[in-house]
């Protein structure tokens, strides 16, 4: 069976087109950047933030296809952590030409809707901006971009454009239905 799904594309093309939410109040909430690369904790991110939102994309690689994701040049993972728990992550992806693509994004379940999301991806789009200055063999940042899709959550896209992201693609076509996976096969039923 299959399911029509729009996928939008949207970029910054300068650090002044980020508008920054506010943080959570409180001082609970900590985004730190895994330095350490690591699979494990990048799939176990994936599928605890993705597992309930179709994310399968990687679902099938290997340890060494995602321990070459991880320690490949300039890419990297910020975590925000609520008293020590992971709660999201950014995942940013250093394409040539200055570009970085934020190519995950998103929270756990148990921690949507707290505004921690805002807050989390403005932190991953100031580290995007300002990537070169931690891999100094990158040339600076010219655009910072993402895409997003019908089956992500239903605050994803308002999101981003609060963030000051703007579309510049839309692409619609038909998928095939797969099983929600939860954070490993079978956990949500």
């Amino acid at each position: 069976m299959s399911t029509t799904v729009t996928t939008w594309s949207l970029e910054q093309t300068s650090p002044s087109d980020l508008r920054p939410a506010v943080a959570p109040e409180g001082d609970d909430l900590t985004i730190v950047r895994a330095e350490v690369p690591s699979p494990e904790f990048s799939r176990f991110l994936y599928t605890a933030v993705g597992g309930d939102i179709h994310w399968n994309d990687r679902l099938h690689l290997s340890y060494k296809e995602w321990q070459e994701i991880v320690e490949k040049p300039g890419s990297e993972i910020w975590v925000a952590y609520e008293k020590g728990t992971p709660a999201g992550y950014v995942e940013l992806d250093p394409q040539d030409d200055g570009v970085v693509e934020i190519i995950y994004f998103g929270l756990i379940a148990s921690f949507r809707g707290r505004r921690i999301g805002g807050h989390l991806l403005t932190e991953g789009v100031r580290r995007a901006w300002d990537l070169a200055e931690r891999w100094p063999d990158r040339e600076p940042t010219r655009r910072v971009w993402l895409h997003t899709c019908s089956l992500d959550g239903p605050h994803a896209m308002d999101n981003y454009r609060r963030r000051g992201f703007r579309l510049f693609d839309t692409k619609v076509e038909e998928a095939e239905e797969t099983a929600t996976p939860g954070p490993w096969p079978g956990a949500l039923g």
